[in-house]
């Protein structure tokens, strides 16, 4: 019960229409109300705190030969002081962004500054009327009958601050008509109490109505300003709470800072899981990142797996950063997804407004730079901005610019890495790898162009390139010979990859099975897009598929069933291990051993030594490539290794 008793008085003195039987709601959509009935205050503040002043400076002079006229004056310059100051304070809140959220606590401070001005007013009829003349007590009796209508129009939307406000001025009005005596004044006093019963049921009428508005407009701007699955604020949202921080921030300087968070470990979710594993993992997350901010602000979802939090009032970096490591600890327990336990990780980057950015695109482009560097540090990093962040972030910009017409420039081309079967000890194909000559930077390596062009969707222009290219070279060798290349997931969310592979099978005037598409475990373990059905329309095309970096991934042996692969490749990790290691070697036997039973061919990346070509001939394996055998190789350089018997000589068993 007395649980129950304060749960009542909380709600409603933080002007909770609830606590008056009006509409129920929870706490963000009371915070958006709270906001509105705020800014209608403040609206009307300017106004009524003039008018008491005014009606101050009235009473002291209706109040001008009275026996009480020091004491009134007193008053009347205190109370006019009081509205003076208040009504500039509250001209100033009014020129700062309305606040989208206002907490229970600012609605507390608000209906105890209507219940003091209204005491100060209940004051007036007790302290003065009985001495005043007529003249005097009729001035009292307009001045209070006057507040009490002000009151009820300020307060309209609020009841609680409105009975604050009100309650004290009816007291001291019942008080001294209640003692005159004078039938007349009996009269007013009865006539004040019927104006203002219809005043107080007024304001319960419009609040209850303007609440179900409010609630109205905040369910219709979540649709557009909400993210449907996470129901987090989305990033049309997130925008404007970051231009509402600027406004705030120029208006009067309160610091604010930006955070930008990644989850390092989603990808690898919606691979092994698939996509609704991976909502339900960002549903999960979005949980647990809103639990670590304070009440007023909420994390925002403005990407697939990126999240963002504009942190209003930032006295200190330190402030910042225990919200960034919050979020990080969040993640510390693992979210249980599909009956498993799935271990995840954020990164987070950090700006602070106005040091490292006064604008929406200088604050966003900096917090992406301090998480990219957050990143690269490894999961759970939390990185503040730095000047040196900038210039990685237009380099890499700058890198991206120079990648969107390599093409064109005729700066990318291809190298070719031989396999060698260790039956005949003959070169059987060659993996065509991308280059790319950078007219100033020179040689870029793949590690740092591939990722740029799969973020910016340049991987699809660029994989046709690389297709087309390596189709046309193969028809210059022999026809025993095949070429494979590499194919990322990126590509495969492509449906026209088929008519591109297709096409340039046909220019090239090659057979399909002469050309070979490279894939990964983790493409084939994503469970949506069209990549299985487009490798299976491949296969029945005669194109061949490898299963590239074979033992890194899930090593799920069900898609050696569902796809008929040519060959599977083993990561040149466990080929550089396997005579040091026993554990390498036992991985490498079974995986040769499982695909000879299977009947798909095997190819051992990363050969460096004699050593290591001899055990693999020993234990069965079918292909080997790597500096052993040659380096990457131009397209003329493939010839001069086709044309070459030394293979039969040095690697004869």
């Amino acid at each position: 019960m007395r649980t129950q008793l304060t749960s009542y008085f909380a709600r409603l003195f933080a002007g909770d229409l609830s606590a008056f039987g009006g509409p129920a709601t929870d706490e963000t959509v009371a915070g958006h109300i709270r906001a509105e009935q705020m800014s209608l205050v403040l609206g009307y503040s300017v106004g009524i705190m003039l008018a008491n002043a005014c009606n101050a400076v009235v009473l002291a002079i209706a109040l001008w030969q009275s026996p009480d006229r020091m004491f009134a004056l007193i008053w009347a310059i205190a109370v006019a002081g009081a509205a003076i100051a208040f009504g500039l304070q509250s001209r100033a809140a009014r020129r700062i962004t309305k606040p989208q959220f206002v907490s229970r606590r600012a609605m507390h401070r608000l209906v105890r500054n209507a219940l003091f001005l209204g005491a100060l007013w209940g004051v007036v009829p007790v302290a003065f009327f009985a001495d005043a003349s007529t003249g005097g007590q009729l001035v009292i009796t307009c001045l209070c009958s006057g507040m009490l209508a002000g009151g009820a129009l300020a307060f309209a939307t609020i009841p609680i601050a409105a009975i604050a406000f009100t309650s004290p001025i009816f007291l001291g009005i019942a008080i001294c008509l209640g003692r005159n005596g004078d039938l007349a004044f009996l009269l007013i006093a009865f006539l004040v109490v019927v104006y203002g019963s219809v005043l107080l049921r007024g304001v319960f009428v419009n609040s209850f109505s303007f609440a179900r508005r409010v609630m109205r407009q905040v369910e219709a701007e979540r649709t557009v300003r909400q993210d449907p699955l996470t129901q987090l604020p989305n990033r049309v949202a997130f925008n404007e709470t970051l231009d509402a921080a600027l406004r705030r921030l120029a208006l009067s300087g309160e610091e604010f800072a930006v955070l930008l968070l990644d989850l390092d470990r989603f990808k690898d979710v919606n691979d092994q899981l698939g996509h609704p594993a991976g909502d339900e993992f960002l549903v999960q997350v979005a949980g647990r990142l809103q639990r670590c901010t304070r009440a007023a602000e909420h994390v925002a979802r403005i990407g697939g797996d990126e999240f963002a939090l504009v942190m209003n009032n930032v006295a200190r970096p330190e402030d910042a950063l225990e919200i960034a490591e919050r979020f990080v600890a969040a993640f510390a327990e693992p979210f249980p997804i599909e009956g498993r336990q799935i271990v995840g990780a954020t990164s987070v980057g950090i700006v602070l407004a106005p040091r490292d950015g006064s604008t929406p695109l200088d604050l966003m482009k900096n917090a992406d730079a301090a998480l990219y560097r957050a990143k690269k540090a490894g999961p759970g990093t939390v990185c503040f901005f730095e000047a040196s962040d900038d210039r990685v972030s237009r380099d890499r910009k700058a890198l991206q610019s120079d990648l969107e017409g390599a093409i064109a420039g005729n700066e990318l081309f291809l190298v070719f890495q031989p396999f060698l079967d260790l039956g005949s000890n003959r070169i059987t194909g060659f993996e065509a790898l991308l280059r790319w000559q950078h007219p100033q930077r020179g040689l870029v390596p793949p590690s740092e162009f591939i990722p740029i062009a799969e973020e910016t969707g340049l991987i699809h222009e660029i994989g046709e390139w690389v297709i087309r290219r390596a189709c046309a070279t193969i028809s210059d060798w022999p026809d025993d010979v095949r070429v494979a290349v590499n194919f990322s997931a990126a590509q495969f969310h492509n449906t026209t990859v088929l008519q591109t592979i297709v096409q340039a099978l046909s220019d090239a005037k090659i057979a399909p099975h002469r050309l070979e598409i490279e894939i990964t475990e983790s493409m084939l373990l994503s469970k949506y897009g069209s990549a299985v059905t487009i490798l299976n329309a491949l296969l029945q095309l005669g194109v061949t598929v490898a299963l590239d970096d074979f033992g890194t991934g899930f090593s799920s042996l069900t898609y050696l069933r569902k796809l008929p692969f040519s060959r599977i490749k083993i990561d040149q990790s466990f080929i550089r291990d396997m005579l040091v290691q026993p554990d390498c070697a036992a991985i490498v036997k079974s995986v040769i051993s499982l695909a000879r039973d299977l009947n798909i061919g095997v190819v051992a990346e990363g050969v460096e030594t004699a050593d290591q070509l001899e055990y693999l001939r020993q234990i069965g394996c079918d292909e080997v490539q790597g500096y052993l055998i040659s380096r990457p190789v131009s397209a003329d350089g493939v010839l001069a290794l086709l044309e070459t018997k030394k293979y039969r000589a040095i690697y004869a068993a």
